[in-house]
């Protein structure tokens, strides 16, 4: 099992029972909000240098947490865990760059999308891999459980490279710097970012774009159509197209 990396600003979820409320102000009980992240995705989650997390997916977090009355508390854990944890119930809610696809929905319930961004492949600065098809006899590292990692095995049949999962997307990046990976296929937010923190280079996947990212939940759950209100209310009142210019502006 991984190990949680917790940061704790209240002491129950939403869904907790009576025993597992805090106290606000003045007695009043308080809600809190349990959100499971995997913080290794910048510009969407990680920490910064003194542990705190940050990026584009913990503010929206944040963000609908204050909009419908909860303190939030985040989880960081495995990206391969998320669905798990949610399926277990021990957390009401991931934020955590997920793509929506169909299989995912099997197990659990999305908001509607909230950001789209595609594929890149990620290389070292002097390879001569442009393309696609530069791919052959090549080793593509992905992130174990990804939308990329299924997405990868399948162009793999095509292009005839083999695929090689690591457990954090940053891995990939030292995994590519030691030359035990030819490319990194990642979201391609996240590939221009390490293209320009370590001096690296990526080119798009041209073959087709992947589901846009949801927020997930455990099937049933009352959140989806509370949480979807308050995107579309963000959306309307221009706060998404502000998150999306302070996250990742510079990265697209």
């Amino acid at each position: 099992m991984a190990v949680l990396f917790v940061i704790v600003t209240g002491i129950i979820t939403a869904c907790g029972s009576s025993d597992d409320k805090a106290s606000g102000e003045a007695g009043e009980e308080k809600k809190v909000l349990k959100m499971a992240t995997s913080a290794d995705f910048p510009p969407f989650e990680t920490r910064d240098p003194e542990g705190n997390f940050e990026g584009f997916d913990i503010e929206l977090g944040q963000m609908i947490a204050k909009e419908l009355g909860y303190e939030l508390e985040i989880e960081d854990m495995q990206f391969d865990g998320l669905v798990g944890a949610l399926q277990a119930d021990r957390v009401d809610m991931v934020l955590s760059g997920m793509s929506a696809t169909e299989e995912r929905k099997k197990n659990v319930d999305f908001s509607t999308e909230y950001h789209r961004s595609g594929e890149s492949f990620l290389t070292n600065k002097d390879s001569n891999i442009e393309t696609i098809d530069d791919l052959k006899g090549k080793t593509v590292g992905v992130q174990l459980g990804s939308i990329q990692e299924e997405g990868a095995k399948k162009l793999a049949k095509e292009y005839d490279f083999e695929v090689k999962a690591v457990d954090k997307a940053g891995l990939l990046v030292q995994e590519l710097n030691a030359n035990r990976i030819d490319v990194g296929y990642m979201d391609k937010t996240v590939a221009a970012g390490y293209a320009k923190e370590q001096d690296l280079k990526s080119f798009d996947d041209p073959t087709e774009s992947s589901p846009g990212m949801g927020i997930a939940f455990p099937k049933g759950s009352d959140l989806v159509d509370k949480v979807n209100d308050v995107l579309a209310k963000f959306e309307k009142s221009g706060k998404m197209q502000e998150l999306e210019e302070k996250w990742l502006s510079e990265m697209q």
